[in-house]
């Protein structure tokens, strides 16, 4: 066994540097701006010019940068992309359309509070016209006291009893 071993040993080198060659070949070389060669299996960062690309993989494909006209100037710099504006993410664009619509149920509540309350005022209103016009119509008008007698308004009671109803129409009767 150790015999074959001994022999197949130049094969199983050959077959494994083979399966180095490509990872090995599919490395990136670039000057960086302090004029260094840099080796990495990743490109280069944005903003590395086409000429200080020294060596790609085979199956990369190049860079274009796209280099604006400033009033007649010569093409200037192209920008960072972290300062271009981006596409909102599909997440964001979700979290933003569940925004919107939790702000318009929100103001959908508001409104229907505000009708009810409205309601509500109209029906208070409504009310205490009618116990005014009772009570300035002179009609005779019973009270429950404590006991849960019925005693009569007098005067006194009855003139209160007109400024409570004017004062709740002022509040609901606008």
């Amino acid at each position: 066994m150790p015999k074959l071993l001994y022999t197949l040993r130049p094969a199983l080198l050959a077959l494994l540097m083979i399966g180095v060659v490509p990872t090995a070949m599919a490395q990136w070389k670039w000057r960086d701006a302090n004029g260094k060669v840099q080796f990495s299996d990743l490109p280069p960062p944005q903003g590395t010019l086409e000429k200080d690309i020294l060596q790609r993989p085979p199956n990369a494909r190049s860079v274009v940068v796209v280099r604006p006209l400033v009033s007649g100037a010569p093409a200037a710099e192209a920008a960072p992309a972290a300062s271009a504006p981006r596409a909102p993410t599909r997440a964001e664009t979700e979290q933003e359309a569940r925004k919107k619509a939790t702000e318009a149920e929100s103001i959908k509540r508001q409104k229907e509070e505000e009708r009810k309350h409205a309601e509500l005022r109209a029906e208070n209103c409504r009310r205490a016209t009618a116990q005014l016009k009772l009570l300035e119509d002179g009609v005779r008008l019973t009270r429950r006291n404590e006991a849960g007698e019925n005693i009569p308004l007098d005067d006194r009671m009855r003139a209160d009893e007109i400024r409570n109803t004017r004062s709740v129409m002022a509040a609901d009767c606008k």
